[in-house]
């Protein structure tokens, strides 16, 4: 038994130790950002940190705990100078968090101030891989619309600075959610995308669709009053805000109609009820001709 357990055993051992020589690695935090609703950025910077899309990182705060370790998605792309997290205050960690950074102050805070922050990572994830498909579906559900902050932004970088090795020519995506007020720092990302994307002339090469899952009659009474203006009322974003859940079989016939013959990738970061409908979407509207139109799905739960 001893030969089949020495070496697996040797190998964690291994991963363990490269992994406490990276955690104990200097991390400078460069700027911490306020967001509504008790969200903040973490901006920070790390010696030989190299990243790709949606990625994450275990991150530990000495001043917060000694020993707990959180996993937090990147919302930074690659091709910034430095990596950030967001980080949305809902437990005892996380407020602990928020006052060692200085945030219930509302005094400036001086920047040696700042706490201590170890970091683990980055480790991989399915949407690493939106850059080998020419059309991408991305879905992301609540919370899970982290990883494509960092997936929207590269494909943006990329786009500016050469556009025609760029693979990935389409992107269609969807952001259901109860309540887009704790992501309002996604959709002001929104904003800015479909500002500089409409600069460039090259608006149709994001279409995007918000889904509020969870509102009530006041909401609905506002919207009805206000649906005629040019921009939405909750989001401020062109495309206004959809109510209740998308009807997946139409949306995948209507993709598959627009892209024949495609390798189409779908992503999911959401729960695995939602997971399960899109894998048996991808799979029924997908051809058995290897002509025909495929849908190639990856996931990621939370």
């Amino acid at each position: 038994t001893w030969k089949w357990v020495v070496g697996p055993m040797f190998l964690y051992l291994c991963e363990r130790l490269v992994r406490f020589w990276r955690s104990q690695q200097k991390v400078v935090i460069t700027k911490v950002v306020i967001h509504p609703f008790k969200t903040i950025e973490l901006q920070m910077m790390k010696k030989g940190f190299k990243m790709e899309v949606g990625q994450y990182i275990f991150v530990k705060c000495p001043a917060v705990s000694k020993l707990e370790w959180h996993p937090f998605t990147l919302t930074s792309a690659p091709e910034e100078d430095y990596f950030s997290i967001h980080v949305r205050i809902v437990g005892d960690w996380t407020e602990g968090l928020f006052n060692a950074c200085g945030c219930d102050k509302q005094e400036f805070q001086e920047a040696w101030k700042l706490p201590k922050i170890a970091v683990d990572g980055p480790f991989g994830t399915a949407s690493e891989d939106v850059f080998s498909y020419e059309t991408v579906m991305l879905v992301g559900a609540g919370i899970g619309v982290t990883p494509f902050a960092s997936v929207l932004k590269s494909v943006w970088y990329k786009y500016c600075h050469d556009a025609t090795n760029l693979k990935l020519k389409k992107i269609y995506f969807y952001w259901l959610c109860r309540d887009t007020h704790a992501f309002e720092w996604f959709a002001d990302l929104l904003q800015s995308l479909e500002a500089q994307m409409q600069e460039k002339n090259n608006a149709g090469f994001l279409s995007y669709n918000i889904y509020l899952t969870g509102w009530d009659e006041s909401q609905a009474t506002h919207f009805v009053m206000h649906h005629e203006e040019e921009k939405d009322v909750i989001t401020g974003l062109k495309q206004k805000t959809l109510y209740g859940r998308p009807n997946w079989e139409n949306e995948f016939k209507t993709i598959a109609g627009n892209h024949p013959g495609s390798r189409i990738g779908v992503f999911l970061c959401g729960p695995e009820g939602l997971a399960d409908t899109l894998n048996k979407q991808s799979i029924s509207n997908s051809e058995a001709d290897p002509r025909g139109v495929h849908f190639i799905f990856n996931k990621e739960n939370f």
